[in-house]
């Protein structure tokens, strides 16, 4: 497939030749849709575009964000991989890369990291940077991937893992050297989370909800890996104890279905609300959220929950990947085992029946994001291995 049939490209001050001074980097990701790893690579785009030409290549669909980033002129190009190790698209890859002169691959995820390294069979050879940013569940040890990891990457590619629990995979279950492994934890602009909240009232009638009611807030894709069947369970459960406990639901995804005839199927079509995929999500943390949920099977650090941190509402999540390296209980928050609805349900109930326990989560959470988990900190750190990399780096081919 030609390249030119697979591009949107639009040029503007954020699509600059090389020749104003700043090195060529590729964002290369699976696409570009609304999630938490898709936020934080948008983020990326914006808050370095004055030091750094960025061009986005999505391996499988541009999505939402990155249709947003093409409007506002950043270079977002997809390549229509198709199944199986595309070799065509490896091919088209490697020809992006040498058109747009790259100096710098920063791919997201294990399979757009394995088509970076892959086009050095093909010319041009930029120093690639990998960021895991989560697990699929459940997580094995890959032999494949040991041998290609010690094998195809070279000493100029860095790893990085958003999280110690994450680091630790990738250095038992992909064969990763413990000293190339370094963490740069995810990162929201606390400063976005101000703690002046609009209208309760308003935004909870616009909603449908009741003033008294305690409103949950789930925000995730609907996917089995987020495990909504479990947070269902949880209300049903805390219901008879608290019957002001209402749930809503954030997020789209395969598992829509499923989870719409759970709830129906317990009876709670009036205590759990799924509002789809909303824009307003900070807003609904600041003014009309209680509690935050997340009931994940598996999780690297869940930018959801650092948004919850940030807004000073209090957190109910499973224990699973790097949440414990946000959450700890019974200081920042409140932690179960994963499908554990019981205690998910104990822990909610405890929540909404007292507020100095909210009060008190909350706060030390803001200050725990501000501290560790802010998005200056994390572009800073992205910034530096940038420089690091870029200046360290031989001339491509």
């Amino acid at each position: 497939m030609p390249l030119s049939l697979v591009v949107n490209r639009s040029r503007s001050r954020l699509a600059e030749p090389a020749s104003h001074g700043r090195s060529n980097v590729c964002q290369l990701v699976h696409g570009l849709p609304i999630g938490g790893a898709e936020v934080l690579v948008s983020r990326i785009v914006r808050c370095l575009d004055d030091r750094y030409r960025f061009i986005i290549a999505c391996l499988d669909q541009i999505g939402e964000l990155g249709e947003s980033l093409a409007d506002e002129g950043v270079e977002v190009v997809h390549l229509g991989r198709r199944s199986g190790f595309d070799w065509r698209c490896v091919r088209r890859l490697a020809r992006l890369f040498a058109e747009e002169q790259i100096d710098l691959v920063h791919a997201h995820q294990y399979t757009p990291f394995a088509y970076a390294v892959a086009t050095r069979a093909f010319g041009r050879r930029p120093p690639v940077l990998f960021t895991e940013h989560g697990r699929f569940y459940p997580d094995y040890p890959s032999l494949k991937r040991k041998v290609f990891n010690r094998l195809l990457p070279d000493n100029r590619d860095r790893f990085i893992a958003v999280g110690e629990s994450v680091r630790q995979a990738l250095i038992h279950n992909e064969g990763l050297p413990p000293h190339r492994v370094e963490i740069v934890y995810n990162g929201v602009d606390v400063s976005a989370f101000g703690r002046d909240k609009v209208d309760r009232n308003s935004i909870r009638r616009e909603l449908g909800v009741g003033d008294e009611e305690f409103i949950i807030l789930q925000v995730a894709r609907l996917d089995t890996i987020k495990d909504h069947a479990t947070a269902v369970r949880a209300i049903a459960a805390a219901l008879p104890r608290h019957p002001s406990i209402r749930l809503l639901i954030v997020g789209d995804g395969p598992e829509r279905e499923t989870i719409e005839q759970a709830i129906t199927g317990l009876g709670l079509g009036h205590r759990v609300t799924m509002l789809g995929m909303r824009g307003d999500v900070r807003r609904l943390l600041l003014s009309a959220a209680d509690a935050f949920l997340l009931t994940s099977v598996s999780e690297g650090i869940p930018v959801t929950i650092l948004e919850a941190m940030a807004a000073g509402v209090p957190v109910v999540s499973t224990a699973v990947g790097g949440v414990p390296e946000l959450i700890e209980h019974g200081k920042t928050g409140l932690l179960a085992p994963a499908g554990d609805a019981a205690s998910l349900s104990e822990s909610l109930v405890r929540l909404a029946g007292d507020d100095d326990l909210r009060r008190r989560l909350a706060a030390a959470a803001h200050q725990r994001a501000i501290a560790r988990f802010s998005e200056a900190q994390m572009i800073g750190h992205y910034d530096r291995i940038y420089r690091e990399m870029l200046a360290a780096r031989v001339p491509a081919a």
